[in-house]
Formats: C-alpha cells, sequence, structure tokens
C-alpha cells in the first residue's frame, strides 16, 4: 500500500511537472500569436496602401477606347495591301 502512495506521488508530481511545462508553452504561443497578429496588421495596411497607390496611378492613366469586334476581324493574306 505504501508503494501504491509513492507510485501516486509520483504520479503526481509527473502532473504537476507537465502542467507547468505547458503552461509556459501556452504563454509563449500567446507571445508569438500577439507578435504575428501584429505583423499581420501591418502586412494588411502596407497591402491596402499599395493598393490605393496602384488605383491612383490607374486613375492617371489615358483612357483607350476598345474597337467593335466587326472592325477588328483579322485581314487574310489575300486582303491585305502590297
Amino acid at each position: 500500500m505504501i508503494s501504491e502512495f509513492h507510485d501516486l506521488s509520483d504520479k503526481i508530481t509527473q502532473l504537476a511537472a507537465l502542467t507547468t511545462s505547458l503552461r509556459t508553452e501556452n504563454y509563449l504561443l500567446r507571445q508569438a500569436n500577439t507578435i504575428l497578429g501584429a505583423e499581420n496588421l501591418a502586412f494588411q495596411n502596407r497591402l491596402a496602401e499599395a493598393q490605393r497607390r496602384v488605383e491612383a496611378l490607374l486613375a492617371q492613366l489615358p483612357s483607350v477606347a476598345v474597337p467593335e469586334a466587326s472592325a477588328t476581324a483579322p485581314t487574310t493574306t489575300a486582303e491585305a495591301p502590297l
């Protein structure tokens, strides 16, 4: 019976050590998650700014008229001028 109490005591000690280890790991993972979340937000902001800049550049480009489909039909070699 004393050996059973000793085994139970050992298991409780192992459980306590594992709990401490998991709490430490959880704390470190939460810190990493917070850092990555902030980094992700910074990248989202940079991406939004880049998109605004591209849209502004596109707005400055002159607009090109798109010809109608019949006017852009390819000519055959017999119709091509020499």
